[in-house]
């Protein structure tokens, strides 16, 4: 499996919106500038990320993008599959496969394979939210070290 731009770059903006969640909205522009991304694909992106509800759009002078949930309820899987579809390693362990793809799926052992790939991929995916991303990012920006007692 292979993510296209859209699913990367849907990925690093909703990263840089959830940085500012409690700062309220941002600009499409400023999205563009921080992540390096033509603001015009942003729209395209930012388009089928609202229809989603997974954001919504701002009216006004302080207008622009915010999440429509907390980061910590948004996963990198739920922008992923938005963005690129189901998540699938070949055509007959696709989400929606409903067995016509292969005569021979039924007694497939390499199926099977391809079946446990999608779901540990799908498992990755899902267990990382907007906040975990933020988290690591602010660890990071602190020079990375973590001290428990």
């Amino acid at each position: 499996m292979r993510l296209s731009t859209k699913g990367r770059y849907g990925v690093r903006a909703m990263f840089e919106l959830a940085l500012h969640y409690k700062g309220g909205a941002i600009s499409l522009k400023k999205i563009a500038q921080k992540q390096d991304i033509s603001e015009k694909y942003l729209e395209h992106l930012f388009a089928s990320l609202k229809k989603a509800y997974l954001l919504v759009s701002v009216r006004g002078a302080q207008g622009g993008y915010r999440l429509a949930r907390p980061p910590a309820e948004i996963t990198v899987g739920d922008i992923v599959r938005v963005l690129e579809g189901t998540i699938s390693v070949t055509d007959c362990a696709g989400e929606s496969s409903d067995g016509d793809t292969c005569d021979r799926m039924e007694h497939c052992v390499v199926h099977k394979v391809w079946t446990q790939v999608r779901d540990r991929i799908n498992e990755v995916l899902d267990g990382i939210t907007l906040e975990d991303m933020c988290e690591e990012y602010r660890q990071a920006q602190q020079g990375g070290m973590m001290y428990h007692i």
